[in-house]
C-alpha cells in the first residue's frame, strides 16, 4: 500500500506544527533524525463561556519565530533544506482580507462552541450532513463559525461587500500569510473539517454552502495534500512548501505508513482514535469519517472517534475542581493503589460515540484530590475504549494500538488502556508525532522511517478493578445519555 521512496540522509525537511498551545518548527534529515528545532508558545483566549480563541497575528508570528529559531540552530545547513510542510489544528477557522492579508476575525478554535444554539435550525439535515461530510452537526466544525463571523463581525461583512473576503481553515490563512505567493489554497484534511466538504466529490459542496447561508467564492481552492503551495522564507533562503495537512492526519504517519491492522491514538488537548481505510469507509452513524491524505496516487481515509476532554479535562480539574499541580503529581497518583470515583467527562462537549454538546461533568462517588485526578484519566481511557468498541462493529479487531501525544507520557494511562483493550500498545520515544509524520510525507514516504530511540510496549495485564469501574462507568453513561 505504501509508495515508498529512498531519500538522501543529507536532505533536510522543515516540519511546522501549529497546535493549540504552541507553534513548533522541526528540521528532520532523510533518516528521521531531528537536527534543529524551535518552539514558541501561544496564548489561548477564553473571552466568554464556551468561546476559545487565538490571536491570528500571534499565531503567524509564533510560526515565524519558531522558523527563525530552527534556522539559527541549523546554521549553514539551511541550504540543505529540500522542502517544508505545515500541519495545523483542523477545525479552527479565520477570516482575512484578500488584498492586505489582515485578519478580520480571531482564530476561532475547534474547541469553541459559541454557535451551539444555532444548530437547531439545521438538525433536520443532520443525517445528510454526516453522510456527505463524514462529520456530525456540531459547533466544533467550521461552517456555523463562518456564519457567525458574517453575522457578528462588521469587518467581515464589509470585506464581503467589497469582494475582498477570504475565510476558511486556519491552515489556509497561515499559508496565505507565510508564503511569498499568498496562495488561497487548502488541503483536503483541513477542508474536510468544515462541514462544507464532500468526501466523495473531494470539493466544497454547494448545497451545504446554501444550507448555512455562506457565499460561494470565498473559501480557498482545495488541492492535494502534496502540492506546490508556494515558497516559505527561511533565513536567506526560500523553501518550497509541498505538504499541508491536519495535525491528527499527520500524526498517524509518524512511524511510517500506517497499517490497516493497527489503531492510532493521539492524546493531547483532545484525544483521537483513527483506523485507516483505502476508500471512503462504510457509513457509521456514531463515528466520523476523515480524509487523511490525498495525492496523485491515492486517497487515504480514516474511521475516527474523538474525545474532547483529554488534557483539557485536567485543566478543568484544576480550574473548576480546585485540584492543584495535576501534571506534576499525576505519575505518582496513577501508581497508587485504591479505587477512585467515576468521572463522567463532558469537558468540551461529549464527543464520539455519544455526541452530546452540553453534557454535565460530574463525579460519581467521593474521593480525595488525587483520586479525582485518577478518575479523570480513567474517564479518558473509558471514552477511548467505547470508541474502539464501536469501531469493532465495522472491522475485525486490531492487533496493536500505536499511541502518542503529550498526555501519553503517563505510563498509568497507557497501561490502563492496554489492560482494558486487551491489546499491546506501542508508545514511541519521540513525542513529536505530528512533526515526524509531516516530515515522513515531505520525504516522500520513505522506507524505512527509522526510530533512533526505541519506545515502550505496554502489554495487557489482568485488572479486575479497572474492568469493574469501566462496567459501572458505562452503565452510568448510558443512564445519562438516554
Amino acid at each position: 500500500m505504501s509508495a515508498a521512496t529512498s531519500v538522501a540522509a543529507a536532505d533536510l525537511y522543515l516540519a511546522l506544527d501549529q497546535g493549540g498551545h504552541s507553534s513548533r518548527a522541526l528540521v528532520f534529515d532523510g533518516r528521521a533524525r531531528i537536527v534543529a528545532q524551535g518552539r514558541v508558545d501561544i496564548t489561548t483566549l477564553k473571552p466568554r463561556a464556551g468561546w476559545v480563541e487565538n490571536d491570528p497575528d500571534e499565531v503567524v508570528n509564533s510560526l515565524t519565530e519558531s522558523i527563525r529559531q530552527a534556522a539559527q540552530a541549523l546554521g549553514p545547513r539551511c541550504r540543505e533544506l529540500i522542502a517544508a510542510g505545515l500541519a495545523t489544528q483542523r477545525s479552527s477557522i479565520v477570516c482575512w482580507h484578500r488584498q492586505s492579508g489582515a485578519a478580520l476575525s480571531p482564530v476561532i478554535s475547534w474547541q469553541d462552541r459559541r454557535t451551539h444554539a444555532q444548530l437547531k435550525q439545521y438538525q433536520r439535515s443532520g443525517a445528510d450532513i454526516h453522510k456527505t461530510t463524514g462529520l456530525f452537526l456540531t459547533a466544533h466544525y467550521g461552517a456555523t463559525k463562518l456564519r457567525w463571523c458574517l453575522d457578528h463581525l462588521p469587518a467581515v461583512r464589509q470585506a464581503h461587500g467589497q469582494g475582498e473576503l477570504c475565510w476558511g481553515p486556519l491552515a489556509a490563512f497561515l499559508v496565505f500569510r507565510l508564503l511569498r505567493e499568498r496562495p488561497h489554497l487548502v488541503d483536503p484534511a483541513n477542508a474536510s473539517r468544515t462541514l462544507l466538504w464532500s468526501l466523495r466529490d473531494n470539493d466544497w459542496e454547494p448545497s451545504l454552502l446554501d444550507l448555512f447561508g455562506l457565499p460561494p467564492g470565498v473559501l480557498p481552492a482545495v488541492v492535494p495534500t502534496r502540492h506546490g503551495y508556494g515558497t516559505l522564507p527561511v533565513g536567506d533562503a526560500a523553501i518550497p512548501l509541498t505538504i499541508l495537512t491536519g495535525d491528527q492526519s499527520a500524526a498517524i504517519f509518524s512511524l511510517g505508513y500506517p497499517q490497516p491492522d493497527a489503531v492510532y491514538i493521539n492524546v493531547g488537548t483532545g484525544a483521537f482514535v483513527q483506523r485507516i481505510e483505502g476508500q471512503v469507509p462504510a457509513y457509521n452513524a456514531r463515528l466520523l469519517t476523515s480524509m487523511v491524505l490525498r495525492d496523485d496516487n491515492r486517497s487515504v481515509y480514516a474511521l475516527e472517534g474523538t474525545v474532547n476532554g483529554a488534557a483539557s479535562a485536567l485543566d478543568w480539574l484544576e480550574s473548576s475542581a480546585g485540584v492543584r499541580d495535576v501534571i506534576g503529581n499525576l505519575s505518582e497518583w496513577l501508581a497508587r493503589a485504591g479505587s477512585p470515583p467515576l468521572f463522567l467527562n463532558g469537558v468540551g462537549g461529549l464527543g464520539a460515540p455519544f455526541w452530546i454538546p452540553n453534557f454535565e461533568n460530574r463525579f460519581i462517588g467521593e474521593g480525595e484530590a488525587w483520586q479525582k485526578a485518577v478518575a479523570v484519566i480513567e474517564s479518558i481511557v473509558f471514552l477511548l475504549m467505547v470508541n474502539l468498541e464501536e469501531m469493532q462493529t465495522m472491522r475485525s479487531p486490531p492487533e496493536t494500538i500505536h499511541i502518542g501525544g503529550g498526555l501519553t507520557a503517563q505510563d498509568g494511562l497507557c497501561q490502563r488502556l492496554a489492560d482494558l483493550a486487551g491489546l499491546p500498545i506501542y508508545r514511541a520515544a519521540e513525542r513529536e508525532s505530528t512533526a515526524r509524520g509531516t516530515a515522513f510525507l515531505l520525504a516522500g514516504c520513505p522506507a524505512p522511517w527509522p526510530e533512533h530511540v526505541h519506545g515502550d510496549w505496554f502489554t495487557p495485564r489482568s485488572n479486575a478493578g479497572l474492568r469493574e469501574r469501566y462496567r459501572r462507568w458505562h452503565a452510568e453513561m448510558q443512564r445519562s445519555v438516554t
